[in-house]
């Protein structure tokens, strides 16, 4: 996803986002793609690239004068809002526990992660610095892709999911976790004393998250706020979402 900069913020919708993007092919991922001078990936969450998540990817790539892929990790699939249901049938089960083996096993996507920016670097070969940045499940992803040998000048984790200070000793660049109430408080004070001076690291307090995304039911109270769950039209959601 990404859209010409401005160098300027657009102001968030609440509903009936519509992506400045397009979509096309890099790495056999579906992917959008455009031109400038610093590229990131951005790795949405189990739910796959909602418009919550493209409409953050646009306001990146305007505020930054960037280019801002969203690949489409999952081939299609995602975390479906069906299956937090209590009487599910057992094709669903099976669907929903192959899905969460597939997308659990975080380590097999940072191949796939290194092989986007590679061939990014082939295709935009006027950008200089790439970044990523990913949102729960993809903050892991990104966190494993930010040490010895990473492709990236700098990265990040938004509402992180599977926060681990083992995460943090491997990272190796500049880093930013931007953590809910539902993290690990004394993890996310050890990312901060790991990282140091080259990490900022804050908690939006009145904002949920928890690991609740692969338990039968879903707690309305424990959403994501920049990813798919985020309600834009819940007003400190909305204020906050804008702020990171």
């Amino acid at each position: 996803m990404t859209c010409e900069a401005c160098k300027t913020i657009p102001p968030v919708i609440a509903e009936g986002y519509e992506n400045k993007g397009s979509w096309g092919e890099i790495a056999g991922l579906k992917t959008c793609p455009a031109t400038a001078t610093k590229a990131l990936v951005a790795l949405y969450d189990v739910f796959g690239p909602a418009p919550q998540t493209l409409q953050g990817a646009d306001a990146v790539s305007m505020a930054l004068n960037a280019l801002v892929l969203v690949p489409d990790f999952f081939r299609g699939g995602k975390m479906e809002f069906s299956w937090y249901g209590n009487d599910l049938s057992e094709e669903t089960k099976a669907a929903k526990e192959a899905f969460t083996a597939m997308a659990m096993d975080f380590s097999a996507f940072v191949p796939a992660l290194k092989d986007v920016v590679g061939e990014g670097k082939e295709r935009w070969e006027g950008v200089e610095a790439w970044g990523a940045y990913g949102l729960c499940w993809g903050g892991k992803v990104v966190a494993l892709s930010s040490g010895p040998g990473t492709p990236f000048k700098a990265s990040g984790q938004v509402h992180p999911g599977r926060l681990a200070t083992t995460d943090a000793y491997h990272i190796t660049i500049p880093h930013i976790v931007l953590a809910s109430n539902g993290e690990d408080a004394a993890i996310v004070q050890q990312y901060k004393d790991v990282l140091g001076k080259q990490g900022v690291v804050e908690t939006y307090g009145g904002m949920h998250h928890g690991e609740s995304f692969f338990l039968p039911k879903m707690n309305e109270k424990k959403l994501g706020w920049m990813g798919a769950r985020a309600n834009l039209k819940d007003e400190a959601n909305f204020k906050e979402y804008e702020r990171g």
